[in-house]
């Protein structure tokens, strides 16, 4: 790994601890244990280094949920299940339940600054495009209804996810997020 991506690393907890706001430079300095100099070599600043952390969360995400998830040969109720299992492992590996580090970059930074909101919502765009592509698939194996608005249930499914993350963050209880899985999965007969 690069010095570079290091720094980014590093600088996706911090913030995905503190927030975008509340994170100063030193914040980043003291936890990557560098100094200005080595800082300011790579970033122009933390808006830069702020818009380097949400381009590798995406990309990251982008391989790991959309085309290592949701675009892979598995047939759909696989993929949708595989979706929830993911979402459910990364915040369970989380000691402090501190939410989904897009969706809260999204709360935080989408009616402050254009650039994170567009960046943001393309993910989200392919998100939803991804979830709705699997219910079309579901809907050719007579797996669901053929009158299912498959762009409003790929919404509202997202918006499930992300507002399961939000009460969970809130209660520092994975239950209320496993609740609402549970909810989709009925839903959509995936058990």
């Amino acid at each position: 790994m690069s010095r570079k991506q290091e720094i980014i690393s590093i600088a996706r907890i911090v913030i995905h601890t503190k927030g975008y706001q509340a994170t100063s430079v030193s914040d980043i300095l003291n936890a990557a244990n560098i100094g200005k100099g080595q800082f300011y070599h790579y970033f122009s600043s933390k808006y830069d280094l702020g818009l380097a952390v949400v381009e590798d969360l995406i990309q990251e995400w982008d391989g790991q949920l959309i085309n290592g998830i949701l675009k892979s040969e598995e047939v759909p109720k696989s993929k949708l299940n595989k979706m929830l299992d993911w979402a459910t492992t990364f915040h369970a590996e989380m000691e402090k339940k501190r939410g989904c580090p897009i969706g809260n970059l999204a709360i935080e930074m989408s009616e402050h600054d254009e650039s994170f909101r567009e960046k943001i919502q393309q993910f989200f765009d392919r998100w939803f495009l991804g979830v709705e592509e699997v219910l079309d698939g579901m809907i050719k194996q007579n797996q669901l209804d053929s009158a299912t608005d498959t762009k409003k249930s790929a919404h509202t499914i997202v918006a499930m996810i992300e507002g399961g993350v939000l009460l969970m963050k809130n209660q520092q209880d994975i239950k209320l997020l496993e609740n609402v899985f549970d909810v989709i999965r009925k839903q959509y007969n995936l058990v």
